[in-house]
Order: structure tokens, then sequence, then C-alpha cells
């Protein structure tokens, strides 16, 4: 790892995925998407059903305005483009041609909008795909869609022009040709080699007035579109306003849109409890705190008991006032009738103090007032939340400390921490190529394997890390008064380790406590961040980079120049000796990134960002105590040739990243036990990404990533070994990482090619088991999807894997919302509470059990609705 600022290397992507933060979507995530012979019928069953009010049309209203709350308003409309974000997408997922969408399943199928058909025709000597297009499918000029369009897109990104300044391009490298076919509504595709993941291309389609010139590429889509050819078209985007207004497309040919007008809003997430109260938004994702707010509310509108002045909110809500009492709200009488002067300055104190706390209570009370009037819709979002461990340099260039790393982490309990509280599924993901209930999902986690402290003590001690290691050891002898003087150094050292035992006594008490309740505390925990104190992501201690808190400096390790490529796992399910080569076992080439513009972290000698280090490896265990998964305690922490093993941590320091935070310090604590010492860095959000995660500096970090439905193309530029550049330089494209094999570009390279399906899942479940072996990257949970919504709003929410269908969206027609029979899809008896919105109880709040949401009456369920409907009659004939 080196400091932020050393060019050593870049990140240049064939495609782009975006990155999520764990907290409130500080960068995009763009809605996009390894198989055992059984994962057909266990990938039909998504972890957590999608939450959207669904209502069949005719029981929708006619008309108005959705006010949809957006992070940002979008830089750009270009999809295609560095700068686009998750408001981008959404523009464009109105607006624009997708010729086609994900399912329930997060699988693409058909857009029978916009095609009537579209399949493999020719297999040799070159795959040829030919589309045939609706012929009603028109854009808003009048032109039909047609070859042209597909053209100009095909050069656009195809990566020959550089004058074209694309972000992600991947497959349209792959085209030899496209070309008219028997009339103006065909299209012939000619690849120069197999592409498995054809369907991914040309979603959106921009027309050829927005492709056909690098001039309208790169700065003619900004601010507006020359032509869109959707349910909706942009009428004006005021960035002063910070709003983008759409409205009905008169020349959609397909179901007219519900409502006239949609409203896009741009509303960061810390102000969106206030806008919600306010009543400026129909629809808006939110935080688990201000679900939990929003659930209180509901309660409390339905009879029960609210927050009262002295008391605080109700648990749950976690209003201002929350830490008062009755006897500090109570005046004294020194306060209220000074004796004296400085009593007098006290009484007034005191009084301003309740002032300010009764003023804040009104207000949060009129909030809760105006939040009791939405409803929380949740699931699981189509991303997961990842660990990453840097192995460029330092202890984690050895995978086997990687491993180790990996093998303390008890996912499950990480899992339940952040979910179980929301009644949502606890089940770690099994694959990093796929997620629970898409078609490619596998479990390959047993490359790598469950939680054992014993393995991971056993991995760090044939590492080299012991727990001696830490101290320096004198080449030769002192005499005369320097050798007394390290005597008394030494008696002053025996009398501090005496000490020092007795604090590791009562840490590893503490440390059974907390382990005795960790399943109670897992339920108690919400994603804003509560927990024991223990696991709280206090500030105290910890320096923010650009602040100037002094602190003790955390050392960075020297620059460093190789990837070490994992060596296989003898005992892993998907590995076997056949499939082993000497490039699993070899080490892999310079790593490294571009560490992009931006405030590099202070140096050592200045204001170093001080850090919160963990406690000694007070409840580790020894590798050489029974076959258990527990050993006995270590006498402290672990080191190798005079340095401790102390790995730095870190998190953004955002108001909206408690829940990352908690979940950091719960990793620290699980490290602690095998000797391994964290040292969490706290950064400002805006740089947690650009100067640490992208550069390389960081030994841990968490982020996340979005599902996709075509892993062999999305996942290779994430996993793939980073490779040397002409320049020099070094090419780690996404793999922040810098883990990876040459084996594991080889199987991303042959799934991208395999045009049999089930191959090509075979392929990529082997490149998955590999990446668990390699121990750069361990997927935690998958990430939860709250969104909160005025009960009238139909169809729209918690989205989960499937793609929007923007002209079904409304509001429920009051004079015909009769009782509709909830439906429940595949899975939804295991979730059944996890997955329905709390609008069906105005009593459950989100610390209610699954079992408990499953025995209560719902009037809005999270099945699937009308949102595939056009996909159903599109999907298999024309898959091949």
């Amino acid at each position: 790892m080196s400091q932020v600022g050393a060019p050593r290397g870049r990140t240049c992507s064939r495609t782009i995925r975006s990155v999520a933060l764990l907290t409130s979507g500080v960068l995009a995530l763009p809605v996009l998407a390894a198989c055992s012979s059984d994962g057909d019928e266990r990938s039909k069953a998504p972890a957590a059903a999608q939450d959207v009010g669904p209502a069949a049309r005719d029981r929708i209203a006619d008309g108005g305005t959705l006010r949809w709350a957006v992070d940002t308003v979008p830089t750009t409309l270009n999809t295609f483009q560095a700068d686009a974000d998750a408001a981008t997408s959404r523009i464009a997922g109105a607006v624009l041609p997708s010729l086609f969408t994900l399912d329930k399943t997060g699988r693409p199928q058909r857009n029978p909008d916009y095609l009537e058909s579209a399949k493999i025709i020719e297999r040799e000597p070159k795959q040829v795909v030919l589309y045939k297009l609706n012929q009603q499918a028109v854009w808003s000029d009048g032109r039909e869609l047609g070859a042209a369009d597909f053209v100009a897109q095909w050069r656009a990104l195809s990566g020959k022009d550089s004058a074209y300044w694309t972000a992600r391009n991947a497959g349209y490298e792959r085209i030899q040709k496209i070309e008219r076919g028997a009339n103006d509504l065909e299209v012939r595709v000619t690849f120069n080699k197999p592409y498995a993941d054809w369907r991914a291309l040309f979603s959106p389609l921009y027309p050829k007035e927005v492709m056909g010139a690098p001039n309208s590429f790169n700065d003619g889509a900004r601010a507006k579109l020359k032509a869109t050819a959707g349910p909706f078209q942009l009428k004006e985007m005021d960035r002063a306003d910070r709003e983008i207004t759409l409205v009905r497309n008169p020349r959609w040919w397909g179901a007219r849109p519900k409502l006239d007008t949609i409203v896009l809003s741009a509303v960061p997430r810390d102000k969106r409890a206030a806008a919600l109260a306010a009543g400026t938004l129909d629809l808006a994702e939110i935080d688990s705190p201000v679900a939990e707010r929003i659930t209180q509310a509901r309660h409390n509108k339905g009879g029960g008991a609210g927050p009262q002045t002295g008391a605080g909110p109700a648990s749950g809500a976690r209003g201002p006032g929350a830490e008062t009492t009755a006897a500090s709200a109570t005046p004294s009488s020194a306060e209220e009738n000074g004796s004296d002067e400085a009593d007098e300055e006290k009484a007034e104190a005191a009084r301003e103090s309740r002032e300010k706390k009764t003023r804040a209570l009104a207000k949060y009370a009129k909030e809760q007032r105006g939040l009791g009037g939405y409803v929380v819709r949740k699931s699981l979002e189509p991303a997961f939340t990842q660990l990453a461990l840097n192995g460029e340099t330092g202890p984690l260039a050895d995978e086997r400390v990687r491993r180790a790393v990996a093998r303390a982490l008890d996912r499950k309990k990480l899992a339940e921490a952040v979910l179980k509280p929301l009644g949502l599924p606890a089940n770690p993901p099994g694959s990093h190529l796929a997620l629970a209930g898409q078609h490619a999902y596998a479990d390959s986690s047993d490359a790598l394997g469950d939680q054992n402290t014993r393995e991971a003590q056993a991995l760090l001690a044939d590492a080299g890390w012991t727990p001696g290691g830490a101290v320096k050891k004198d080449d030769g002898t002192k005499a005369g008064s320097e050798a007394d003087a390290d005597k008394k150094k030494d008696k002053d050292k025996d009398a501090n380790e005496t000490s020092g035992t007795d604090k590791k006594k009562e840490d590893k008490q503490e440390d059974k406590k907390e382990d005795n309740g960790d399943k109670e505390a897992a339920a108690k925990d919400s994603e804003s961040g509560s927990a024991s104190d223990s696991d709280s992501a206090s500030d105290e201690g910890a320096y923010i980079v650009g602040d100037n808190k002094p602190g003790r400096g955390a050392p960075l390790s020297e620059t460093g120049s190789r990837v070490i490529a994992p060596a296989a796992v003898g005992q892993a399910r998907w590995l076997d000796d056949a499939d082993l080569n000497a490039q699993d076992r070899q080490p892999g080439g310079m790593a490294g990134a571009y560490a992009p513009g931006g405030t590099a972290a202070p140096a050592a000698d200045s204001a170093s960002p001080s850090t919160t280090s963990s406690a000694s490896a007070s409840a580790s265990t020894s590798a050489s105590a029974s076959p258990s998964t527990s050993a006995s305690p270590l006498p402290g922490p672990l080191g190798k040739d005079g340095k401790p093993l102390t790995l730095r941590f870190v998190l953004p320091s955002g108001p909206g990243s408690e829940q990352l935070r908690t979940v950091g310090q719960k990793i620290a604590r699980m490290l602690d036990r095998i000797g391994i010492r964290t040292e969490i860095t706290k950064v400002a959000d805006a740089d947690y990404f650009k100067d640490h995660v992208a550069s390389g500096d960081y030994d841990l970090a968490l982020y996340s990533w979005p599902a996709t439905a075509y892993p062999a193309t999305d996942g290779r530029p994430i996993y793939a070994k980073p490779v040397p550049a002409s320049d020099g330089s070094l090419l780690v494209e996404q793999n922040y990482t810098r883990v990876g094999t040459d084996h594991i570009n080889q199987l991303f390279d042959q799934a991208a090619s395999e045009l049999d399906e089930k191959a090509a899942r075979d392929l990529l479940r082997r490149a998955d088991a590999r990446i668990w072996a390699a121990a750069g990257s361990i997927p935690l949970y998958q990430r939860p999807q709250l969104v909160a919504a005025k009960p009238a709003v139909a169809n729209a929410g918690a989205f989960a894997f499937a793609a929007p269908r923007y002209e079904d969206i409304g509001f429920k027609d009051p004079a015909k919302s009769g009782p509709e029979q909830p439906q429940k899809s595949a899975g939804a008896k295991e979730t059944a509470g996890a997955t329905r919105s709390p609008e069906a109880s105005p009593e459950e709040s989100p610390e209610s059990s699954p079992k408990e949401s499953a025995d209560e009456s719902a009037d809005e369920t999270g099945n699937e609705t009308g949102n595939d409907s056009r996909n159903e009659s599109a999907g298999e004939s024309d898959e091949q």
C-alpha cells in the first residue's frame, strides 16, 4: 500500500460497473446481472421478492404526478459516459429503448415494445444475431428505429475511435459488422468472435443523432436528448431547482402511461426524512433510521405510544431528546432561583438547553405526523457488500494471511446484524458473480471454507506470524550504565506486562459475554448502527481526513509491485487436480492503480490519519488446541521480524455511513480473536472510493458491487488479474484488490465466448471458486432495499432485480380499489414477513420477526407485479 497520489498504474476498463457504498448510495448503482447440477432449481427462488404495491392497470387512476427522489441532478444523460450515475440510468429507462430488460430473477427478457424477436441465426463460421424490430417503434421525431441507430452506437462504443469519450464498451469491440436485413425492420449483427452476452448490447439504444459523431456523443447528450423513444420523454432538466421533469410521450405506441408526469427531485439522503415529512415526495429510497421513524409514526398513528416530552421518543424512533430523563427535564430550585451570579448563569444555560430540546421535540413530533402518511416497502437490493483485502503489498500480499482473515469472519453473524432487524433473509452470498434467485447462482464458497478460528491461526503461523514475533531482538550485548538502564527498563516493562495481563483477562471475559449475547444483539442491531457499546462506530480517537484533529499516525507500507496469485485449495468443492495449473500457483505481475486527483492522506510527519486500534487479541485462539473451530488464547498480538500484524481498515465517516462503520467494528473484533490488530481510519465519503479504494490506499475496505445479468462480461474487469500496459503502467481495471490469476482471466474469456448457456455457467462457477480461493474479496451480505412510498403509489418501490415498468406506475384509484388476493412468488413462504411492506400493519416495526410479520394480514405484498407482464410472452422462444 502506498500514499495516496502515487501513480502506480491506472484504472482503465472496457466496462464500468458502478460501485456502491453500503451507506447512502454515495456512488451510482445502476441495475444490471457459476452452477452445480441443482443450481437451476435453487436459482428460481429469489432470497426476497420485490415489494412495489402491486396493482393491475385497471385499478390505477389515469393521470397524476409522481414525485420521486434521486440523489443528484445528473451531469450527463449519456449512460455510456464516466460521470453517468443512477439518475442517468433512471431517466434512460423511462425515455430510451431497452431491447432486453431484467425480470424478477434478474434474467434478461426480450422487450416486446421494441423487439418482435432476437436470436442467433448462425454460429459458424461467425455468430450472427438477427433483430426484428417492432414496426410501431419510432423516435419522438417520427423516424423509425433501424439499422442506422445500431451502426452509430456500435461505432461509438467499439473503442476504435478515441475521439469518443466512452466509459464502457464491452461486447461492442467483438462486432465485425452491422447491416440491414431483409427489410428496414431487420438488423443483422455479425461478430468477429462468439459473444455469449450479446443480449447486453444496445440497451439503452440511443438515436444516431447522439451516437453518430464524437461531438454529439461527448457533449450533445449532457443536458438534453435530441430524440427519445420510451413511454416518457424529457421535458426539462432544471439544475437550479434540482428537478428533472418527464412527461408522457405522445408518440408512444405501447400501453398508455398511467401518470401524466414524473418529477425526479434531487434530495440528499440526509434530507429525505424532512422532505417526506413535508409531503414533497411520493417515493424515495431511504436508510434504516428513516424506515424506523416511519414505522414508529404509523404505530403511533394507529394508537400506539409515541414520544413524550422528558422521556424521549419511543424505542425505534431515535428522535431528539431520546437521552432526556424526567430528572434532567425538571428544573431544580437553584436553576430557577439562582442564589448568586454563577447559579444564575447555570440556570440560564439550563433553561436554554430545555428550550432547545423542547423545540427539537416539537419539530420531531411534527415530522413524525408527516411520516405517518408513508409506508416502507422493502426487499433485497441486487447488490452485495464485500470486504476487500488489498493484496498489492504488506501482510495481505501473502495469500495465507488473506485466507486467515477470511476464515476469521462469521459472515452469517454479519449478515444477520444488518438484515435480521429488518425482517429480511440473512443468508451470506455464496457467489461473487450472481445472487440467490439468479440463473447463474451457485454457492462456491467451499473453495475458501467457513469460519474456523483454529485454521485461521494455523494459516497465520504458517506465514510466520507468531505471538512473540513483534518483539525486536538485540544483536549484541551492552555494558556499564547503558546495561543498567536497560535492566531498569526491563523491570518497568515486566510491571506493565503484569498489569496488561489483568487487562487481557478482563477483555477475555468481556468477549465471552459478547459471544453469549451475539444472537440477541444481532436481532436488535439496526441498520443505523445501533449495537452494543463494544461494537458501536464511535468517532472518538479517530482522525477524519481533512480535519485537524491530532492523533497517532498510522504508518503506511512501502509501494509494492507484486500481486501474489493465491494457491489452490485442496479441499475446495469446485477445484480438483485437473483444474490446477502453474498459473494458479505463481505470483502475478505488478499491481497498483492511478490515484485520481484529490486530497491526499496527511503524511506521517504532519497530521497523519489517526486510527482507532482494535483491542489486542485477547480472545484469540491457538492453532495447537483441540480440533474444534476454537482454540486456547494467544499470549498477545501476532508479529513477525519485530513488526506487529496490523491492518489499516479504511471506512467512510459521513452521517449516512453508520451501518458500514458498525460492520467494520464487528469485523475488527473478529480479527482480534486470531491475533490481528486493525487500525480504523475514517475518511470523508467524497474521498473514500476515489482516493483510497481505487488508488489502493487501504488494507481492508467495505464497498458493494451490483449484481449483473452478464457476469462473464461485467465480472471480468473486477476479478481478473491486473496486467501491464504498453506504457509500463498497470491496468487494474476495476480489480481494486489487485488479486487475481491468469487462469481466472482465461475462464472469464472462455465463458464470454461460450454460446452454450450451461457450459458458460460451468466456466463461471469454476472462475468463482478460484476467486473465493484467492481471498481478495469476501461477500458478506446482500444489501437491504428500503423505499418510502405513499400508500396509493402502485407498482413502484423496492424493485429488487426487476426493471421498473414506467407506464404501469401510478396511483391507485379509490373507486376501483377492491380487495386483491396476494400472490406468493417463488420463495415467498420462506420470506413472507420479510418482504411485506409495513403498510400491511401499522404496528409492525423493523424489529418484528418474520414469523410475526407473516401472521399479520397485508394489503400490499412483495410478490411480482405487472412489471414482468411484457416479458413473460417474450422470453424463452428467442433464446438460443
